[in-house]
């Protein structure tokens, strides 16, 4: 979706001349810190720990073929499945994790904020459909088992300590998201400091690329897995003061696209732009006009059916929802 008219016209303002994605900078640590469902974190310099019981509206493209509707796809996956969400504290991250867990399915997030960690473990376990079963059950079954994980996706060692631990406690995910992101602050493109611009590219690219580094494999080994990378329609077309962050999407489209002509059989990988939505991120942006977007909660639905509907046959295409 082209959104370059947002910095020419309308209620934003010729200043207002970006669109954010969610999630803040991520700040570099070597160490995870676990949550789980019904227990507290574990944190360690390096390692990953488990606590309690954790071993355990419509659709477009640019690709050529025609996609079918929102409306037309089930509103439910009908086998439960694991889905691994990165940037899960706040925005689309959050909202899509929770709409997930409403489903029945399993989530695996991760973000940098522990505070919001915390309250995301309490709203996970409050909105799982196994929620009341487990509370009279010593054993939950395997689905409300949501793991969220206090993870830099720019930490390459930090991505592959994740990757491992899910393959020893076999919750290797069948869906993944690469949702965490940031921006760069206004600014034209040599006035943007040379830190700045590596934590929009680390971010947005090069934290996508340690995921598919290390869970790829393990899915081309298992012969299935899909995974969704979040682009921006700035990915599909370009705005003046935001060349880091266009061009780390762009770069976002171009990996997905390469990559989808290097998987067997099974497996697929896509590029989905969630539109403009109403986030912290877009208000710390646009201000009050933020408010005119869909919230995430709004958004989360329809964003959830679609990922839950991708199949092997998307593999390559660049989507919105």
């Amino acid at each position: 979706m082209d959104q370059s008219w947002l910095c020419r016209a309308g209620p934003l303002g010729p200043t207002n001349r970006r669109s954010r994605t969610i999630n803040e900078a991520l700040e570099t640590r070597p160490r995870l810190t676990l949550w789980t469902a019904r227990s507290g974190w574990w944190s360690g310099g390096g390692e990953l720990g488990l606590c309690g019981s954790a071993a355990t509206t419509t659709r477009t493209t640019t690709a050529t073929k025609r996609m079918p509707t929102v409306a037309g796809m089930k509103a439910e996956a009908a086998p439960r499945k694991t889905v691994l969400v990165t940037g899960v504290s706040r925005g689309l991250g959050r909202a899509l994790s929770l709409e997930l867990v409403r489903r029945g399915h399993a989530v695996i997030g991760c973000a940098r904020s522990r505070d919001k960690i915390q309250a995301l473990q309490h709203e996970l376990m409050a909105v799982s459909p196994d929620a009341s079963s487990s509370s009279s059950s010593s054993s939950a079954s395997p689905p409300s088992k949501h793991l969220i994980i206090d993870l830099d996706v720019r930490s390459d060692s930090g991505v592959q300590a994740l990757a491992k631990l899910l393959m020893e406690t076999k919750r290797l995910p069948d869906i993944i998201v690469n949702n965490a992101g940031t921006i760069n602050k206004n600014n034209k493109i040599w006035e943007v400091p040379a830190e700045e611009f590596d934590m929009v590219m680390d971010t947005n690219v090069k934290g996508i690329s340690n995921i598919i580094r290390h869970f790829l494999p393990h899915m081309i080994q298992r012969k299935h897995g899909i995974i969704v990378n979040m682009s921006s329609g700035w990915g599909r077309s370009a705005a003046a003061e935001v060349a880091p962050y266009c061009a780390s999407k762009w770069a976002v489209e171009g990996l997905t696209k390469s990559v989808a002509k290097e998987l067997p059989q099974g497996l697929a990988i896509v590029a989905l732009s969630p539109g403009v939505i109403n986030t912290d991120m877009l208000a710390s942006c646009f201000g009050s006009s933020a408010s005119l977007y869909q919230t995430p909660e709004t958004w989360a639905p329809n964003a959830a059916t679609m990922i839950l509907n991708l199949t092997t046959e998307d593999n390559g295409a660049s989507l919105t929802v």
